[in-house]
């Protein structure tokens, strides 16, 4: 193979993991949730076997499906972006990341508060919309950082764009990042600037920022460059990975301006990986539990699918996953999901076969590794012979 386009569906789950209770999750199921909506229309996704994976039973299954299809089972002890992305790049975390229910500690507020001659404010998990409307006046009044967390190991910094200029922002979460290691190495610092005069009337923008935690090993991005291929990171994953194993990167605003980017790269000549993040789902609908509206974002996708496929040569592939799940039906949280996820694998040279249930996203890695011909330490096991013709 020459290129592969892996593209993450971020947060599009498929089914309860059985392990899901032990992560705060009941019957959790985002695809069975979309699959509820009447404007959910995705035919080329079910063409290409999306009801065809084990455990799937709210679509139609295709007669002949066009490529490879399997259900990942996440094996790392978590529900969140950075672990879900290292394990889809062969890196398994078998410990948690830490997590706050109760806030941040003072060992860690206390240094923040001094490097950045700022008051901190909420310090709790919030939703991301809720906590701008009951600290957003009092953050623009005072000029305080809106400090919190979710369920996930993430340290959220909100600020207006009038008060904290999204650089000077930026520089703050680099304080926090410096500060949160060792036991308090969270997996994100996430910048979260945002608008509006008033309460209700606040809005995020697309400025947000992701400073990651390095991943402790080498992941696939790195095999990619390491062999003198291209690793192109398109939307979160240059921040997700820290910036390491990629040769190139661009930021999305939204799904559409990912999926026009990977198009763009579509129409070059690179070898190696485009490894592709679509954020929406997650961000814009997932977490804000708007069952039409991540609906509706995967009608986007599927309708723009047949548009990249067209420009795949004889030795491409386009893989399709997730990273987790988020369903927008679950009332009990806001956050994440342990779920299943999907894996569409499509391309001239793909066969149409049923991979089964997989033990390991990191499953992913192994493949592309192969595929492309480099070399890569994961516990992934490749199913390469079993998809191509």
């Amino acid at each position: 193979m020459k290129r592969v386009f892996l593209i993450v569906l971020d947060s599009f789950g498929i089914g309860a993991m059985p392990d899901s209770p032990a992560f705060g999750d009941i019957g959790v199921n985002t695809l069975a949730a979309c699959a509820t909506s009447e404007k959910l229309h995705i035919p080329n996704m079910i063409t290409a076997g999306l009801g065809n994976i084990d455990g799937v039973s709210c679509l139609p299954k295709a007669d002949v499906p066009t490529g490879a299809y399997a259900r990942l089972a996440e094996k790392s002890m978590g529900k969140d972006t950075t672990i879900g992305h290292w394990e889809i790049a062969g890196l398994v975390s078998p410990d948690p990341l830490p997590t706050y229910p109760d806030g941040f500690p003072e060992e860690i507020l206390a240094p923040f508060r001094a490097a950045t001659g700022r008051g901190v404010l909420a310090n709790a998990p919030w939703s991301g919309t809720a906590v701008l409307d009951a600290y957003g006046e009092a953050h623009i009044k005072t000029g305080d950082l809106i400090v919190y967390t979710s369920a996930d190991s993430v340290f959220q910094i909100a600020a207006h764009e009038d008060v904290v200029p999204p650089e000077q922002l930026y520089e703050y979460c680099r304080i926090a990042r410096k500060l949160l290691t060792g036991k308090h190495g969270v997996g994100r610092v996430i910048a979260r600037p945002f608008i509006g005069e008033k309460a209700g009337a606040f809005k995020r923008t697309a400025n947000r920022h992701d400073f990651s935690l390095e991943p402790p090993k080498e992941t696939l991005l790195d095999a990619v460059k390491a062999a003198g291929l291209d690793s192109i990171a398109v939307g979160k994953i240059f921040d997700i990975f820290a910036g390491i194993g990629t040769t190139e990167h661009v930021y999305n605003q939204s799904n559409a301006n990912g999926m026009e980017h990977a198009l763009r790269y579509a129409d070059t000549d690179f070898t190696g990986l485009c490894f592709v993040n679509l954020v929406d789902f997650d961000m814009v609908y997932g977490h804000r539990r708007d069952i039409d509206g991540y609906a509706l974002a995967l009608n986007e996708f599927d309708t723009w699918l047949p548009s990249l496929l067209e420009k795949l040569g004889d030795d491409d592939l386009v893989m399709i996953t997730a990273d987790h799940g988020c369903d927008p039906a679950y009332t009990a949280t806001t956050d994440h999901t342990r779920e299943y996820v999907p894996l569409l694998v499509l391309g001239k040279q793909v066969k149409n076969v049923n991979l089964g249930t997989r033990h390991s996203f990191a499953d992913i890695a192994a493949t592309v590794a192969e595929v492309l011909n480099v070399k890569l330490d994961t516990p992934g096991e490749s199913f390469a012979k079993e998809i191509l013709k």
